[in-house]
């Protein structure tokens, strides 16, 4: 080899080494909503501790970060930053767009807006995160990114219970992680009403705690914005004897009497509270979905009696400078057009039949639709029915504002089930897109209380697709999901679990019960002898077994599926660098659904014995009550962490229409009434 070959080879060296882009030693950058165009072109050679400096041009201020990034400092210079800030309103991209570029020695974060820039550094975060977590190098790579539905706003459901008020400020730092930037928060008596106090419970947040919790939430993109239940749901209000006459029913606390005027004074006090509690909203919602009003036989029709409330509300609303939010659900009841949004064996032809027959009676009330309310066309399962469509073409096409609605959560007990709806989310966020609407809202109901932690994995899907749009499949989602929540070590498939836990969750569900009778044991005049299912009878062995042949074949699999869950689980504590406290919640649900099946298996064991075998196993299903208190203290002692079990003293109960478990009780016991229900009568056989 020749000098001038040696000498190009050394150049060729020397520039390789000093530009380090080992693409062998490139870490596993996996960032979730993935972004509109990410390209790695290799590795530069800024380590995450590395990151200690920042640059803002001028009025532009560095956005709230994270722990990673919690002890940065500014710096006079460009040149001596290692994080370079801008914005600029010229970027040919979306609002709340931004670009990222990581060379080898600098990151050029630049937004589109403010929000932009906040997003530009929650994606470098989930860089950095990776980073560390790897011991690897941050990529060299060009990002461009920006949000396909400009409004992704979750639901914050607190009717039932409240959680902690440090998990709120969590939670907030989550949501801003994953681009979500606003929530719907459903408050219920969880505001103390300084107009109506009595209508506040007495572990309430206050205004001024609500503020802050708003301020908090403003600062890192994500503006709350309150829903007050308005003509129906309104048991929380009108179970106050002091409130008795402005029941549209004597007898029930479920909606209000529209024509009452006393009935405003009422909404409209609580509406002010709402508005001077969340200074950064741009709605309110106001409910008036599953009414059911009769008008007390004045002539009035159900439409009118709607149509009468929302007019009103609506303008009260624009007064205060909100935009109204309305449940459409009972309009289009009204309307007879209800089942062709739901129903998906409809074929086109047979909607097209339903809306030709039914038009005419919401063109009736045309003029009565108020403009300046947004329509809320919630579908949690068959967003892609035909009629569902129909429905949202039909007020546009009169002139009125729509936005979806889907669900990470609705009535499913004990944990989200249907692999957290994860389709439907995604339905409903494509053809949001794809219609050009504004926005879409992913509802997390507590009618029955699930561990909010455990919607975690429903959220992210929600964040991803109305961010992204269709750009990963629902298996990605879930290895995503466990990749950014725990560790990027986790996201490998054999460290799923929580699809085989919904189905143990739904099996435990009715477990012990006669038919799907759960939430009904409460008010229930007799639900031992009546809903909880028989036991063994000592003279008549393998009986009982033949009867329950299906429920116990149901236990036996479960009992196996939570054994290899509770593997999982344990591994995957001991290996996750986030969120470990998600994986005991899972755990306790995985300990509370196994141990229902190990009642039935006992209970099996027992009834077809030997009688030489039936003293040792009656021993056995003797100490299943006390284990079950020790169960129960541990699910309770993880829960509480972030949850407030009880409701205060002096809280009572409402009528209960729609028979939600978590308001049957003011104690946590009802998470456990058909354990405990059952529990009783094993003790009085056995």
């Amino acid at each position: 080899m020749n000098k001038l070959s040696i000498f190009m080879l050394f150049t060729i060296f020397i520039i390789f080494a000093s530009c380090q882009i080992p693409v062998d030693n490139i870490g596993d950058f996996i960032l979730l909503p993935i972004p509109q165009k990410f390209e790695i072109k290799g590795s530069s050679i800024l380590k995450h501790e590395d990151i200690r400096s920042y640059y803002t041009s001028s009025n532009v201020e560095f956005p709230v970060s994270g722990e990673l990034l919690q002890h940065i400092q500014a710096v006079d210079q460009e040149s001596n930053a290692h994080i370079l800030c801008r914005i600029d309103e010229t970027l040919d991209i979306r609002s709340e767009g931004y670009t990222i570029d990581i060379t080898n020695h600098q990151v050029s974060l630049i937004g589109k807006d403010k929000a932009g820039l906040f997003y530009a550094l929650k994606t470098l975060e989930q860089l950095l995160e990776d980073a560390k977590e790897q011991d690897v190098c941050l990529p060299w790579c060009s990002i461009r990114d920006y949000p396909l539905l400009s409004y992704r706003a979750i639901h914050l459901d607190m009717k039932h219970h409240l959680e902690k008020r440090d998990y709120y400020y969590k939670l907030i730092d989550k949501l801003s992680k994953y681009k979500i930037n606003a929530i719907i928060a459903e408050m219920e008596d969880k505001i103390h009403y300084n107009r109506r106090p009595e209508l506040s419970s007495t572990d309430a947040l206050s205004i001024e705690e609500w503020r802050k919790l708003s301020h908090y939430a403003k600062e890192r993109n994500i503006e709350i914005s309150p829903l007050i239940q308005g003509l129906g749901h309104a048991s929380f209000i009108l179970k106050h004897e002091k409130y008795f006459d402005l029941r549209d029913d004597p007898q029930s606390d479920w909606a209000f009497n529209p024509l009452n005027p006393k009935t405003y004074e009422v909404q409209f006090d609580m509406y002010l509270d709402a508005i001077e509690a969340t200074p950064h909203g741009r709605y309110l919602h106001i409910g008036g979905d599953e009414v059911q009003t009769t008008g007390r036989k004045n002539g009035k029709t159900a439409f009118e009696l709607q149509m009468i409330w929302l007019n009103k509300v609506c303008a009260f609303v624009e007064e205060q400078g909100r935009i109204p939010i309305f449940w459409d659900d009972m309009v289009l009841k009204h309307a007879d057009v209800y089942r062709s949004v739901t129903n998906t064996d409809y074929s086109e032809k047979e909607v097209e039949e339903i809306w030709r027959k039914n038009e005419y009676k919401l063109e009736e009330f045309l003029d009565q639709f108020p403009k300046n309310c947004i329509y809320m066309r919630w579908n949690y399962f068959s967003p892609q029915a035909i009629g569902n469509r129909i429905a949202m073409e039909w007020f546009r096409k009169h002139g009125m504002y729509v936005m979806g609605a889907t669900a990470g959560q609705t009535r499913w007990f004990l944990m989200p089930q249907d692999e957290s709806n994860i389709t439907s989310i995604k339905t409903f966020a494509l053809s949001s897109i794809n219609s050009g609407l504004n926005g879409l809202l992913l509802t997390l109901w507590d009618d029955d209380s699930p561990h909010f932690e455990l919607y975690s994995r429903g959220i992210l899907a929600f964040a991803e697709y109305s961010w992204t749009g269709n750009k990963r499949s629902k298996v990605d989602i879930k290895k995503v999901y466990r990749h950014r929540e725990f560790s990027h070590l986790l996201a490998n498939e054999e460290y799923s679990f929580i699809d085989d836990l919904e189905k143990s969750a739904a099996f435990y569900k009715n477990a012990l019960i006669n038919g799907n009778k759960r939430n009904y044991l409460k008010n229930h005049k007799d639900p031992i002898e009546e809903l909880i299912i028989d036991l063994p009878v000592q003279n008549k062995p393998g009986e009982w077994s033949g009867k329950h042949r299906k429920r116990l074949e149901q236990a036996a699999s479960v009992s196996e599926s939570c054994a290899r869950i509770a593997l999982r689980i344990d591994t995957m504590k001991s290996m996750a660098v986030r969120n470990t406290y998600s994986l005991e919640v899972y755990d306790q649900v995985n300990e509370l659904t196994g141990f229902v099946s190990k009642i039935l298996l006992a209970l099996q064991s027992y009834d077809l014995a030997h009688e030489d075998q039936k003293q040792n196993l009656l021993k056995k299903i003797r100490r299943l009550p006390e284990e079950f208190k020790i169960l129960r203290k541990e699910f309770e002692r993880v829960y509480s962490k972030s949850r407030v079990l009880d409701k205060p003293d002096g809280y009572f109960l409402d009528q209960d229409h729609h028979v939600h478990l978590a308001n049957q009780t003011i104690s946590f016991d009802w998470q456990f009434l058909a354990e405990i229900l059952f529990l009783k009568k094993l003790e009085s056989i056995f």
